[in-house]
């Protein structure tokens, strides 16, 4: 256990990777803003000696006097037990819900641990694996190759949140994402930029608020023009009337998780997974 002072320790258990414990819980946990976390995620926890372990970190923050909340998504009862008389606050993410599906499925479920978090359909997992791949190459305008199958084009100045909106897109969804970095040589023309204009349609337009897009322009070059308020102000400025012009639709990054930013996007573009 860390040394943290404050705050409430949220432990995510799984019997196999912890992504869904991870993803749910974070969900839960994000309609508490004025409260600290301090996350510990515990995955492939698929034994009742495992289980004991992480029950033995969890005692200690009890013993301090702060009660952790753990979420799981374990099946095996024995398992779920040994949690349970850790003292925790358990919110198991499976119960009751399992057994609303069985009911309406009217069969059993698999006792197979992490079943849930197998690759299902092999169709839709190696699709999600070549949208990456196409991700990847088309990553900050470096190729522009195939973009006529793109589902979305993403264009922004730089550091906007480009990079990380499209690769969510491709894993989680399997759509075909491009991005492209608006510079200054893409300025003052009324139009989009002459690689992408011809896909009008896949486009989608990224902003942020100027003294954001300086800070996060600092962290990589420091007491420069590329990061100073005047040039983030100018850049944005110029990209969002380059939107409004084009009928580009756009949002702005600042305020919004990658998660939130994904959904709008496929909302706008009617793209579905």
């Amino acid at each position: 256990m860390s040394n943290e002072t404050g705050g409430r320790a949220a432990y995510f258990v799984s019997d196999s990777t912890g992504i869904t414990a991870e993803t749910l819980g974070s969900a839960l946990l994000a309609n508490f803003p004025g409260v600290t976390f301090h996350r510990y995620t515990i995955p492939f926890i698929d034994t009742v000696d495992g289980a004991r372990n992480v029950a033995r970190n969890i005692r200690e923050h009890v013993q301090a006097g702060r009660q952790p909340i753990a979420f799981t998504t374990i099946k095996s009862n024995d398992i779920l037990n040994e949690l349970r008389a850790s003292g925790a606050f358990l919110i198991d993410l499976l119960s009751g819900h399992l057994t609303e599906l069985e009911d309406a499925l009217g069969t059993t479920a698999s006792e197979q641990l992490g079943q849930y978090h197998g690759v299902g359909d092999i169709e839709r997992y190696f699709a999600r694996m070549r949208a990456v791949e196409y991700a990847i190459e088309h990553d900050d305008g470096q190729s522009m190759r195939a973009l006529d199958i793109a589902d979305v084009i993403i264009v922004a100045p730089s550091r906007c949140g480009k990079t990380p909106t499209t690769m969510y897109l491709a894993l989680q969804y399997g759509l075909l994402v491009a991005n492209y970095p608006l510079t200054d040589d893409d300025f003052p023309s009324d139009g989009l930029p002459s690689a992408v204009a011809r896909y009008l349609d896949k486009c989608f337009g990224l902003t942020t608020t100027p003294l954001r897009l300086s800070q996060v322009r600092h962290e990589r070059r420091p007491n420069s023009t590329y990061s100073s308020l005047a040039q983030c102000t100018l850049e944005l400025r110029r990209a969002e009337d380059l939107y409004r012009r084009n009928r580009v639709p756009f949002l702005n990054s600042s305020t919004k998780s990658v998660e939130e930013m994904s959904a709008v996007i496929m909302q706008s573009m009617r793209l579905r997974s």
